[in-house]
């Protein structure tokens, strides 16, 4: 006797097309969830209430003209590795060494800063220090583009090996750039004698040490633009679509696709090379190997929940930059742990995506009216030439 086979608890069955409408009330209703959530945590943490501590994260965020221009600033550097990880990702090419390819970047800054004539221009020596960024960051991604061109090497284990390389070569570095000596750091770029303050981008306008990170903004800004009609608009643009869809169809249709998959990956790693320079030269004013700060990894995760979008990336690294500035601020004034704080961030981030799951997934549970979708149709094999004219023969 054949025991009957026991139905599952639930299906998770693909949905079909769903309109921006309804993705964005469920992401919405998520969100909503998530703030629900938190509030218990907080409750149950500190006691106090949670509109107050909701309050203060957006204090801590945008309460003066400072706190403001630091959490724009912070959306502008997660904002451009997300731009940067955008035509790797759109091939399916998946470029994790983002991490090394800011630090290369940030490395090549600071070489053309210590480096280089300190009477040149101050807009002369950003350009340079952008191009030597752009250059290193570039070489970086181009790397590992060669050995999966060329060789099939896997690129996600290839890129993430390149970030730990990175690191050592910047240690190497700072050790032979040390100011003062024996410090093991290279300390402010320029910000003593004659040549104080060069290479900062803040102060090309103005003279002095200027904590205005208007500049950064603007340049990333402006790079989404051009990244999003160099995807968009251009025949680079449709050949990275066109890749990312099928290999073999590109290949079909005469594209040279290792060419275009160093291509992309060199201009991939040239952007995260630029928020090295933006770090040197508007941030941190420094070179050390935690530079990149960890935001190589969060980008993915923006670059993902945009859709690749670089518009709705600014929407979103903006959430993650208020949440960042914000759980400092909540730590400091509720005494919270720095942990617990990162926890109230990682539970809006887990259900930010919690909702794309269910806007392209849905769970139909056992015993629902709602029918499972059943697999395809077993191909029928096709017949043999000679079994297919003696039908015909027959039908005659």
């Amino acid at each position: 006797m054949n025991e009957k086979k026991k139905e599952p608890l639930f299906h998770i069955v693909k949905r079909g097309d769903v309109s921006n409408a309804t993705a964005w009330k469920v992401r919405a209703i998520g969100i909503i969830a998530a703030l629900i959530v938190c509030a218990l945590i907080t409750t149950i943490l500190t006691g106090d209430n949670p509109i107050s501590v909701y309050a203060t994260m957006v204090s801590g965020a945008f309460g003066s003209a400072r706190k403001t221009w630091i959490t724009f600033q912070n959306l502008a550097i997660l904002l451009i590795i997300s731009l940067a990880l955008t035509p790797a990702f759109r091939m399916r090419f998946w470029n994790i060494g983002a991490e090394g390819q800011i630090t290369m970047g940030a490395l090549g800054a600071s070489w053309v800063a210590l480096n280089l004539s300190p009477n040149l221009p101050q807009p002369v020596m950003l350009l340079l220090m952008m191009i030597g960024a752009a250059v290193c960051g570039g070489i970086w991604a181009f790397i590992p583009a060669i050995f999966k061109a060329k060789l099939g090497t896997n690129e996600t284990i290839f890129t993430l090996m390149m970030n730990y390389i990175a690191i050592q070569l910047t240690s190497f570095a700072v050790s032979k750039w040390e100011n003062p000596p024996g410090s093991n750091s290279i300390g402010t770029i320029n910000s003593k004698g004659d040549v104080k303050y060069v290479g900062w981008i803040g102060n090309m306008f103005s003279d002095g040490y200027n904590k205005d990170f208007m500049w950064t903004v603007i340049i990333v800004l402006v790079l989404a633009a051009l990244v999003y009609l160099y995807l968009k608009y251009t025949k680079h643009g449709y050949e990275i679509a066109v890749i990312g869809d099928s290999v073999n169809t590109a290949r079909y249709a005469g594209m040279n696709v290792g060419r275009i998959m160093m291509r992309t990956m060199f201009l991939s790693g040239a952007i995260a090379g630029l928020m090295g320079f933006l770090v040197v030269s508007g941030a941190d004013y420094t070179l050390n190997n935690g530079t990149s700060g960890g935001v190589g990894f969060t980008a993915i995760i923006v670059a993902w929940l945009a859709h690749l979008n670089p518009f709705a990336m600014v929407l979103i690294a903006g959430l993650l930059a208020v949440l960042t500035k914000g759980s400092n601020t909540i730590q400091t004034n509720f005494k919270i742990p720095a942990s617990a704080a990162d926890v109230l961030s990682a539970i809006i981030l887990f259900f930010m995506l919690g909702c794309e799951f269910f806007i392209n997934y849905r769970m139909i549970f056992r015993g629902s009216k709602a029918k499972v979708p059943a697999g395809p149709a077993p191909a029928t094999p096709a017949a043999s030439p000679d079994t297919a004219e003696k039908e015909a023969d027959e039908h005659e």
